[in-house]
């Protein structure tokens, strides 16, 4: 991803394109991102106070974009980062570097349009990632394809069966370039106007390199329990394993291994029942 986007200050890189827009924000150089009081504020419960997201658009473009700024990450978070993901790189990267392996791999994603950071000696001091919203798509937490909304008929399923083998094969690609994300839920897979998939929230994806088939899981098991039940049938579930698996039918590796999905899926759902949070595959 570096190969697309040129140095536009100290510790700062920008695509191209967007260069003049950032500057007349005023966001031109590190120090002033982190000042920026500008845009909307994209406040979460489970954000730490270190973690910030702004929404803002670009002037003259009408493009929206996200600014992800992590100032003083602690020094706990900035190790597990670097042996996680087996590579020592400013927090902010880990938004943008996913990108390029995974376009290449079919998988579309945002677009990143800036990031850069500062050192303290070894440690992170802050950094940021500025990133293009996925044009026109919603999550499919958000809204799912009108064919499941839409009362039921032959043409309606026959276009259900279809998105839900696309889905399986975008999970499968995605897979295929060595990544998981471990955060594979509904909301981060978004459905666009030209019937494309696309992946956000990269930042914890990684390349495993050890347990591959136990993070596979967890993906696979995040997508299963954000996909609603009262839409999305056990039969269909079915339909989409053998799809993302390739497969006619199911070996017993296939029964046990679902059995696995299913446990860790019930655990998830025990979590957030004890919580008073709705669980989507239960409806």
């Amino acid at each position: 991803m570096k190969d697309s986007l040129i140095q536009f200050a100290d510790g700062y890189l920008v695509c191209p394109e967007f260069a003049d827009d950032l500057r007349a924000l005023g966001l031109n150089t590190v120090e002033n991102v982190f000042a920026f009081h500008g845009g909307i504020s994209l406040t979460k419960k489970e954000l730490t106070a270190w973690r910030s997201r702004t929404e803002f658009v670009l002037p003259g473009k009408n493009i929206r974009c996200f600014l992800k700024r992590y100032d003083h990450p602690p020094i706990g978070v900035q190790l597990r980062n670097w042996f996680g993901q087996n590579k020592r790189a400013l927090t902010a990267e880990y938004d943008v570097l996913p990108c390029l392996s995974l376009n290449a791999g079919g998988i579309g994603t945002y677009q990143p349009i800036a990031y850069g950071g500062r050192w303290n000696g070894l440690w992170e001091k802050k950094s940021f990632a500025i990133l293009r919203e996925v044009p026109n798509a919603q999550s499919l937490e958000q809204k799912l394809p009108e064919c499941f909304l839409s009362p039921a008929s032959q043409q309606s399923r026959k276009e259900q069966l279809a998105f839900l083998y696309q889905l399986a094969d975008f999970a499968r690609r995605f897979h295929e370039t060595g990544y998981c994300h471990r955060d594979f839920y509904l909301c981060h897979i978004f459905y666009s106007s030209d019937g494309t998939l696309s992946l956000i929230d990269l930042q914890r994806a990684f390349r495993p390199k050890l347990f591959r088939k136990r993070w596979i899981l967890k993906d696979l098991s995040q997508l299963y329990y954000s996909a609603p039940g009262n839409i999305i049938s056990r039969a269909d579930r079915l339909r989409f394993y053998l799809r993302y698996t390739q497969k006619d039918h199911l070996s017993p590796f296939d029964r046990g291994w679902i059995r696995k999905l299913k446990r860790r899926t019930w655990r998830m759902a025990d979590r957030d029942i004890r919580h008073g949070k709705e669980v989507p595959f239960a409806k």
